[in-house]
């Protein structure tokens, strides 16, 4: 299914929900090939409207598969299996809810479609309900209280009156999201889905030829002999980053490094994957398409008066490849990544798992493999030459890597690694930011950003004020461990 096809059919069945349809709405959605994250959403709050407990969780399940990082899909989850008296299953989705907002006191998903702020101090109060009903009576006041470092004002008696509650051991009801939101899809895509026909049909007004009934755009052309010749062809185009290719497919990204493309689209190839992934630009943005949704483009002068408009594919488009896990492209164009002076680095962590890098490379390109492969800041992670944890065995920034690569044989290398619990990495704002895009994060200078997870060496996903969105690394500054937030240049 297209993802114009996926788009319409959000959108009725949103507008079936709306006039309180709610078994068409819950049709419509059902009938969606591929749906994302958002729309399993929707159906789960559906099925919990409708009293399908069972229906209601896999719905869920499915929309935290597609979006791990979606706090509000562990909240209504959490809901889920609290009417199930399912309390432990319960409990651990409001913690990890909890631990989706990051340490703020809010997210405002309405930049998602959604009108609808989770606050933390709610989330907190739904956990010290689960510790309650499962007889942890002092964990549950425990909860509360710092449920009170988030709070807002309008929250305050919801929470006093829970502590109340609490000291008395008896129980309260939870908060529940309300019954009547769902995710829409963004309105400027829902007005585009019909096409408009901005320039009508041309009428001829006056013709140097007997009834002339051309409505076209070309001009008559002079009838003279020994016209002007045509101008020359241009030796050399202007040079282009990556190699040309045309989309055959529409492509609908999953993950945020992913870019969707339609049908008859040009993008530029700057590097091919062996994975079948390939790293593209397209208008001025970069990201990941399925190379076998590509086709080689040659562009000429020549070609172009020749060329006629391709027709769109009447084929099944191919199957989405897999990914490499903890991979992202960049770099020149190349028909397959070259293995010339790579080094496999195996590294024992709590599991075991491999990145691969230029031999000789420095200590900041290996910690950037390594904190992208275990989704945790650099600073986070401890780099040793041996299992044992003394402190001649430790890699940091002052080491000689020289002598940790001369470990390196016949292109392998094994190294250990620990985790440590560090701060929420932070960024200041050093230039002003207007988004152009709904997915993009808009602030003003000495805003402060937390990061949420890096798209790739340019782009960034962070929350700022409560919204959460993606944003150039050029335009901020990554504000130290306990630093101190200075935006002097």
């Amino acid at each position: 299914m297209s993802f114009v096809d996926t788009l319409r059919q959000w959108d009725e069945g949103v507008t079936a929900f709306e006039r309180q349809d709610l078994s068409e709405a819950l049709k419509i959605f059902l009938s969606i090939e591929d749906p994302n994250s958002k729309i399993y959403f929707n159906m789960g709050c559906l099925q919990l409207l409708n009293q399908d407990l069972e229906a209601a969780e896999k719905a869920f399940d499915c929309s935290i598969g597609k979006d791990e990082h979606l706090a509000i899909a562990f909240f209504q989850r959490g809901i889920t299996f609290y009417r199930k008296n399912r309390y432990e299953e319960s409990l651990a989705d409001f913690q990890k809810a909890f631990k989706a907002l990051r340490g703020n006191q809010l997210i405002d998903y309405k930049a998602l479609g959604l009108r609808y702020i989770l606050y933390a101090c709610e989330v907190l109060h739904n956990v010290a309900l689960l510790e309650a009903q499962l007889g942890n009576w002092e964990k549950a006041q425990e909860n509360l209280v710092k449920a009170l470092n988030y709070k807002t004002d309008a929250k305050l008696s919801v929470i006093d009156r829970a502590l109340q509650s609490i000291l008395k051991q008896k129980l309260f009801k939870p908060v529940e999201f309300p019954t009547k939101l769902l995710f829409k899809p963004n309105k400027h895509y829902v007005a585009e889905l019909e096409k408009k026909d901005y320039l009508g049909k041309a009428k001829v007004v006056s013709s140097v030829v007997p009834k002339d009934e051309f409505s076209g755009f070309a001009p008559l052309q002079p009838q003279v002999e020994d016209g002007p010749a045509c101008p020359k062809e241009p030796e050399v185009f202007r040079a282009l980053e990556g190699e040309p290719h045309t989309v055959l497919f529409e492509f609908v990204p999953e993950t945020s490094d992913e870019l969707a493309v339609v049908p008859g689209n040009i993008v530029f190839v700057l590097q091919k994957g062996a994975d079948n992934w390939a790293s593209v630009v397209f208008n001025e943005r970069r990201g990941l398409v399925p190379y076998n949704y590509l086709e080689r483009l040659e562009i000429s002068l020549a070609s172009k008066k020749n060329a006629e408009t391709p027709a769109a594919p009447t084929r099944e488009p191919p199957s989405r490849p897999e990914r490499i896990q903890g991979r992202l492209i960049s770099g020149p164009f190349s028909e397959e990544p070259t293995t010339d002076g790579l080094c496999v680095v195996k590294i024992h962590y709590t599991f075991n798992f491999a990145v691969s890098l230029p031999l000789g490379s420095p200590y900041d390109v290996l910690m950037a493999k390594i904190s992208r492969k275990l989704n945790v800041p650099s600073a986070g992670i401890t780099l040793r030459l041996t299992a044992e944890t003394s402190a001649e065995n430790v890699i940091d920034e002052k080491a000689e890597m020289e002598e940790v690569w001369r470990r390196a044989s016949s292109g392998r290398l094994t190294l250990w690694c620990s985790v440590r619990e560090v701060s929420d990495v932070h960024f200041v704002a050093i230039h002003p930011y207007e988004s152009s895009n709904p997915e993009d994060l808009s602030f003003h200078e000495g805003d402060t950003i937390t990061l949420l997870s890096r798209v790739n060496q340019d782009w960034l996903e962070g929350l700022c004020n409560g919204n959460i969105g993606i944003f150039p690394s050029s335009f901020v500054r990554e504000v130290p461990v306990n630093g101190n937030l200075d935006t002097s240049d």
